[in-house]
């Protein structure tokens, strides 16, 4: 029986995400957690026992673990707060709703909620290989970009970004002036919205690009905690750099964001293994093998 204000889930689909590793380490900002823990900050399954949702209903949900005592979705059953569980209407079969999950809430909202995308405007997404890079070259196509335009390093992290619908893919390099300038000539001169995930040099190169009234949303700082932007550039442009977290959303902007996610033109490439695998899954996470891994406690 779960607690009151908590809804029993039996999990189909347990995603591993790169905050599952931080928050296990203690390496995240919420600093280190209560052990002994179960990990597992999002899932996807069915209501076994709840006061608020139906029996059986087939629900996304979200966990506190490793950010405050409790256990979370890598697990076969788990315990959630009531608000945290959104009820899926979508035809995607669990694993891909899994896969897509926060990534696909964090693309959607950082370019309608921040960005505050308009029909035509042309988009650059930086790290475009990783999950939110592709949710988001998804989410502008399904939000009528005019351009979408990927920047990833070479290889598969460019197919994931081609097959997600990217317009161009160009690839990444550390030189910052060779980067504008590539991004230039992919984006026809300037960009209206950028997706930066990974902030770095990437970052000020997209800056230098940015259209008058262009906007930079960060979602996190995958290639370094620190990006040069120039005073001149942001201000001849009345250009913005806006910050972006999930953790300023309330509970009903997430589920909405979510089902606009799950059920908009939005993939995250993914493996499905077994529960019984996810040392396995965990190690490919967090030696960034680009693919999301999902467990499968059924498997």
């Amino acid at each position: 029986m779960p607690a009151v204000g908590q809804t029993l889930v039996r999990v189909t689909a347990a995603p591993v995400v790169p905050l599952d590793l931080l928050c296990a380490s203690g390496t995240s900002y919420f600093g280190r957690p209560a052990v002994p823990y179960v990990p597992g900050v999002q899932g996807v399954g069915v209501v076994a026992d709840s006061a608020a949702h139906p029996t059986g209903a087939r629900v996304w949900f979200a966990t506190a673990a490793g950010t405050a005592p409790g256990d979370g979705s890598q697990a076969e059953r788990c315990a959630v707060a009531d608000g945290d569980v959104v009820p899926l209407d979508v035809e995607l079969p669990d694993p891909a709703v899994a896969a897509i999950g926060l990534s696909g809430v964090a693309a959607w909202m950082a370019l309608t909620w921040r960005a505050q995308l308009r029909p035509g405007e042309r988009v650059l997404v930086l790290g475009a290989g990783g999950a939110v890079g592709q949710a988001a070259i998804g989410a502008a196509r399904s939000l009528d970009a005019g351009r979408v335009v990927a920047v990833c390093r070479p290889g598969p992290s460019a197919e994931r970004a081609a097959r997600a619908g990217a317009d161009e893919v160009v690839p990444l390099t550390e030189d910052v002036d060779e980067l504008a300038r590539r991004l230039a000539r992919a984006c026809g001169g300037d960009v209206d919205v950028v997706v930066d995930p990974v902030f770095g040099a990437a970052a000020t190169a997209a800056s230098r690009v940015l259209a008058p009234g262009g906007r930079l949303v960060n979602l996190g700082g995958a290639s370094g905690d620190t990006a040069r932007f120039s005073s001149a550039v942001l201000r001849s442009r009345s250009a913005s750099v806006l910050g972006y977290t999930n953790n300023a959303l309330t509970g009903e902007q997430r589920a909405a964001a979510l089902a606009c996610a799950a059920a908009g033109r939005l993939a995250v490439d993914h493996e499905l293994l077994p529960l019984s695998r996810a040392a396995e899954g965990w190690a490919r996470t967090a030696a960034g093998a680009g693919r999301r891994v999902v467990l499968s406690p059924g498997g």
